[in-house]
């Protein structure tokens, strides 16, 4: 049995994250719960804020094989390329709907990871786009906030059309 997973307008999911001070054994079994979810879905990153849970964690695995999952405890972008990607974007939290986004292709994230130790890692392609996704989630912003005021009008119409949002 998986946690359920946020539905939008939830205020929650407009609500920032609070920061996570250290690493215990909770943070742990959430982040095993967290991509317990994820393979669930089956999605390619999840933030801790579209379980309920209102604190700075994220899990993302882009690879092909899965089991590869990074647990990130506050992550941020300390540096992103110029250079773009596209990629069609979609989240539990509003089902049925999703939009091409473009994002930088990498970043370079710091994180506290599963040891509780400062982390600087290097994300690219799909990887880099669900990392930029999560912290968002963690921010209080949907990808969705990111569309022209009428693309996001047109996809939360057709979300509700769908039974998905308000």
């Amino acid at each position: 049995m998986t946690r359920p997973v946020l539905r939008w307008p939830d205020r929650r999911l407009r609500t920032a994250a609070a920061p996570v001070s250290g690493i215990t054994d909770e943070t742990r079994a959430l982040w095993d719960d967290m991509i317990a979810v994820m393979e669930a879905m089956p999605g390619v990153g999840l933030a801790a804020v579209q379980l309920g849970v209102m604190q700075r964690l994220a899990v993302v695995d882009a690879s092909g094989e899965r089991g590869q999952a990074v647990r990130l405890a506050n992550p941020e972008v300390i540096h992103a390329s110029s250079q773009l990607r596209e990629h069609e974007e979609a989240s539990p939290c509003l089902p049925g709907v999703s939009a091409k986004l473009a994002r930088p292709r990498a970043v370079t994230v710091r994180f506290l990871n599963a040891d509780g130790e400062v982390e600087e890692r290097d994300f690219v392609g799909l990887w880099a786009t669900s990392v930029q996704h999560q912290i968002d989630h963690l921010d209080g912003r949907m990808y969705f906030d990111r569309l022209s005021r009428v693309k996001r009008q047109m996809l939360l119409r057709r979300a509700a059309k769908l039974g998905g949002g308000p």
